[in-house]
């Protein structure tokens, strides 16, 4: 395309494109088009002039040659745009804003005062009924507060100020919602539904496919564990499907054939196939704008806490004007009072405060579903860490498999992988890779299988009883039993590998043996949350004691708890609660999950299951655990964020009052300066907390 450079200095461009007229989508085309070239930190987009403000790093040259090739027919192929961007809301308010202030203008400068005056009262009734209204429920809001300053203007007579007090509440209501509309924006872009890949069931066939080429009417599989990815209705099978996402309900509900499920929810137990109606999922984005506006459990406490105390100083406000008036008489001095409320202030910056903070830890891929859990981090005095994917990598890897009973090894790891592959985890990832390295298919040969909460999995194949899992499993719920005359080889399995048994028929067949390494900065990342605050460090894991306290030793864990099972580590968590402690759970797998929801903060790591991160109140990826660390300095500094925020609304408004009352500026200064100051403390909120992270703890 043809663009003309209007401007340039070092690392900065500022072209013109030749194209006509452009509207929003071909800006944000424009946009990520250039953004997604490696050389270019940062583009601005201006639709109205047809410009754009490049910033890049090095290689001009080259940055040209993209602008030479760029067509908006081939760049919209590429599909680099979001789904939802901020352009076209900014530009909604950005229109509101300038149609106010233009026709605030025009009235005063062209229109007689007969017509200003019509037009007032009319603007007027909006006001006075919100405030008749508040006073009906008995409620003393400041939409009381705005209808009296209102109101008194009137009935002096005094038309000009009446019109001044509602032209900067208008104002002010423009930029409050503005900024929190575009922070709830930013926020739910962040945690909308990104799923990969979807089991296809074709004919008798099962397909792992892109969720990409899914159209609607085709049938999916979901199961325990697992997230339903589309919107869909249930053609068979039945399943308990966690809603809370959507619904906010705690209690998982029952779907059958006929019931119609959601993208985004979770299947806690069963399996069902399901016929998707929106092969998109744009639902998920409008249902998560819902959850973080109307879900209280996103409120932390101190933000309820500041909403509650700027209605309980309505009254005081009010009684405050009064006061002024009986004092001195002069209306004027006592507008002032009523012109400057707390409520204002408080109510919308404190929530703009905890959804950028939110948005931020997006920014570190740590996704937090509520402002109370970042609360809860930042007082937590209590962290307990599975080991298995948490401790150690999410990547574990198959170090042997030792097979009985005459089996082949590769028959063996085909079977495993066949069954392990349908619910991810990072052990059954390890069985699902191993297989794939040594290139052994694994066609669907076996019938449907059967999931068993933190023990295994069962199955039929060829008629005969298939398990996989834990020793508990296995051999004490399974009664499996070793084949005569391999018990020395079985006793001779390698204590330093996490172990996965298979038995077919009653009988072992095989034992998976999972290389599970320790991350190497786990040691570095437990003593720095010491140094954080956090007083007690607790590691709960299946795996035998023996490794659980070489593990413990290593990293340096205050407690260990080897050979537990899901509901030991939710019962341990739930005493820890009632000794006064506040908790913190981190763990990865389906049996993970009660103990997710007993801690005061539940965290998932996001190459977990399913069901672990719909449980989890915070996900944070795999990458590497000083994640944890910068979550906690971030919800320290929310924290002290939050009581800065406070200290300065309650002073510099307080301060607003007596300069009013004292003659020292007029109402229509006090509003100004009342909506500026809001304004200017939302925007502060909705900076980052913290520094850019440092290369070793990115």
């Amino acid at each position: 395309m043809k663009c003309k450079i209007l401007h340039e200095s070092k690392g900065r461009m500022r072209v013109h494109l030749m194209c006509g007229k452009m509207n929003l989508d071909d800006a944000d085309v424009l946009e990520y088009y250039l953004k997604n070239v490696d050389c270019v930190t940062d583009v601005k987009v201006y639709d109205r002039t047809q410009d754009a403000v490049i910033f890049y790093s090095s290689n001009r040259p080259k940055v040209i040659k993209y602008l030479a090739q760029f067509s908006f027919a081939e760049a919209r192929k590429l599909d680099l745009v979001p789904a939802h961007t901020s352009r076209s809301l900014n530009r909604e308010f950005e229109d509101k804003l300038v149609f106010s202030v233009v026709s605030r203008a025009f009235t005063k400068l062209f229109l007689p005062a007969p017509v200003r005056m019509v037009i007032t009262l009319f603007r007027a009734i909006k006001y006075i009924k919100a405030g008749i209204k508040a006073l009906i429920k008995g409620k003393l809001s400041v939409s009381v507060l705005d209808a009296t300053a209102v109101t008194v203007s009137l009935i002096r007579r005094d038309f000009n100020t009446a019109s001044s007090v509602m032209f900067m509440l208008h104002i002010g209501e423009i930029l409050e919602e503005w900024t929190h509309k575009k922070s709830v924006a930013d926020l739910a872009g962040a945690m909308s539904l990104n799923v990969d890949k979807v089991w296809l069931k074709v004919g008798e066939q099962e397909v792992l496919s892109p969720i990409g080429k899914v159209a609607e009417g085709d049938l999916i599989i979901v199961r325990t564990g697992n997230m339903i990815p589309l919107d869909g209705k249930v053609v068979s099978g039945e399943a308990s499907v966690n809603q809370s996402s959507i619904t906010g309900e705690s209690l998982p509900l029952r779907k059958g054939e006929g019931s119609y499920v959601y993208a985004g929810t979770v299947v806690e137990e069963g399996e069902c196939i399901v016929s998707v109606d929106k092969v998109s999922g744009s639902g998920q984005y409008d249902r998560v704008v819902r959850m973080i506006e109307e879900s209280e459990k996103l409120k932390s406490t101190t933000e309820s806490k500041a909403s509650r105390l700027a209605d309980k100083l309505v009254p005081y406000t009010l009684g405050g004007t009064v006061l002024t008036y009986l004092l001195t008489r002069n209306v004027t001095k006592m507008l002032s009072v009523l012109m400057v409320d707390f409520s204002c202030a408080l109510k919308l910056s404190m929530p703009i405060t905890v959804l950028s903070a939110m948005r931020e830890c997006n920014a570190y891929n740590i996704s937090v579903k509520g402002g109370k859990f970042l609360e809860t981090v930042a007082k937590a005095d209590t962290i307990v860490f599975d080991k298995t994917g948490t401790l150690t990598y999410a990547t574990p890897t198959v170090a042997e498999v030792v097979t009985f009973n005459n089996r082949k090894e590769d028959d063996m790891l085909r079977l495993a992988a066949c069954l392990e592959e349908h619910y991810p985890h990072s052990i059954a990832n390890a069985v699902v890779e191993a297989a794939k390295e040594r290139g052994l298919d694994h066609e669907e040969y076996h019938s449907s299988v059967e999931y068993v909460v933190a023990h295994g999995i069962s199955s039929t194949v060829e008629n005969k009883k298939v398990v996989i899992g834990s020793y508990h499993f296995v051999f004490e719920d399974e009664g499996c039993c070793i084949p005569d005359g391999e018990e020395g080889k079985f006793k001779s399995l390698s204590k330093e590998y996490s172990h996965l048994y298979l038995a077919i028929s009653g009988k072992l067949s095989a034992v998976i043996c999972i290389y599970d390494p320790l991350r190497k900065e786990a040691k570095q990342a437990i003593q720095a949350l010491h140094d954080c605050g956090i007083s007690k460090v607790v590691m709960m894991t299946g795996d035998n004691r023996k490794t659980a306290a070489a593990v413990a030793a290593e990293v340096g864990i205050d407690e260990f708890y080897a050979e537990v099972l899901p509901e030991d580590k939710a019962n341990f968590i739930r005493s820890q609660r009632q000794a006064g402690r506040c908790v913190i759970m981190i763990g990865d797998g389906v049996n993970d999950s009660p103990a997710l929801s007993e801690a005061d903060t539940g965290i998932a790591i996001n190459t977990g299951a399913a069901i672990a991160k719909e449980i989890a109140d915070i996900t944070i990826s795999s990458e590497n655990l000083f994640q944890l660390v910068t979550l906690r300095k971030l919800s320290q500094a929310l924290m002290s964020r939050i009581h800065r925020n406070y200290r300065f609304i309650v002073g510099f408004n307080l301060m607003l009052i007596i300069c009013g009352v004292a003659g020292f500026i007029q109402p229509t200064v006090s509003a100004l300066l009342h909506n500026m100051s809001t304004l200017g403390i939302s925007l502060k909120s909705m900076t980052n907390l913290l520094e850019p992270p440092k290369d070793n703890e990115e």
